[in-house]
């Protein structure tokens, strides 16, 4: 389980990003994290993964903890040997590196050649269309098999959680649902999934569980399907001028919110 408890987080002496912020991740499954540009997302991926001061930030107040071990003042390197990978925003590869030699620098906890070797051919096999493409360079690769690629070498560290950021931003249509049918396949393999979007339907459409950041805070929590048969929650993401309460109930929880949007 990730728990993250009474979060603040801001950059330099600016009001907090992230303000008293408790949300929780189990290492089953797939969770989205859905909000709007603005919302914190970002930031706290950079406090799960420690690179919070690459950009200026800290953390004020709160805890991270996985699997029962507290992160918050453990580098990013710690964190990766703990399970817990990011997979960052904007396809990061080598654009010069091959696709094999991409997912070999992702390997960064392999113990072995072995293990390396080993960890490679199980990213082939959920990614069989890069196992097709193992001699390209990254650079000739679509934008969704980059994706493909960024995601698959993260899982070469041998995640129990991993973190996507944003993984349809600048794709097709197409290829969203494509990304969407990635997430499906780690989840299945039994990798915990914490999925970070601005695209509410690939996100609720792929997830077990969601929450909606906003304003720094957790305003929604809940199951993916009662999030995604809420009209108030598509109107998050839908434009216009509203006022609206988004209610949510289920056995184990109930979330109210007052919301004033204008996008």
């Amino acid at each position: 389980m990730l728990t993250i408890s009474n979060l603040s987080v801001a950059y330099g002496n600016a009001a907090p990003v992230l303000e008293s912020l408790d949300f929780s991740v189990p290492t089953e499954g797939t969770t989205a994290l859905l909000g709007s540009n603005g919302a914190g997302k970002t930031t706290l991926m950079r406090a799960l993964s420690s690179t919070l001061r690459f950009h200026g930030g800290r953390i004020l107040s709160g805890t991270i903890t996985f699997e029962g071990s507290p992160l918050q003042s453990k580098p990013a390197a710690a964190i990766v040997r703990s399970g817990l990978v990011q997979s960052p925003e904007g396809r990061h590869v080598f654009a010069t590196l091959t696709v094999d030699e991409n997912l070999t620098a992702g390997a960064t906890t392999a113990s072995s050649r072995r293990v390396r070797d080993e960890a490679r051919e199980h990213a082939y096999s959920i990614f069989p269309r890069l196992a097709e493409r193992r001699a390209q360079h990254a650079a000739t690769l679509s934008g969704g098999e980059q994706q493909m690629l960024a995601i698959a070498r993260a899982l070469m560290s041998g995640p129990r959680m991993l973190l996507l950021d944003e993984p349809s931003l600048g794709l097709a249509p197409k290829l969203v649902h494509q990304v969407g049918e990635i997430v499906r396949t780690v989840a299945e393999r039994g990798i915990g999934v914490l999925l970070v979007e601005q695209n509410a339907a690939m996100a609720l459409s792929v997830a077990d569980r969601a929450a909606v950041l906003d304003g720094g805070r957790i305003v929604a929590d809940g199951s993916a399907a009662e999030l995604e048969d809420s009209s108030r929650v598509r109107d998050l993401y839908l434009g216009g001028a509203h006022q609206y309460e988004l209610t949510i109930d289920s056995a184990a929880n109930q979330k109210h919110l007052t919301k004033w949007a204008h996008r």
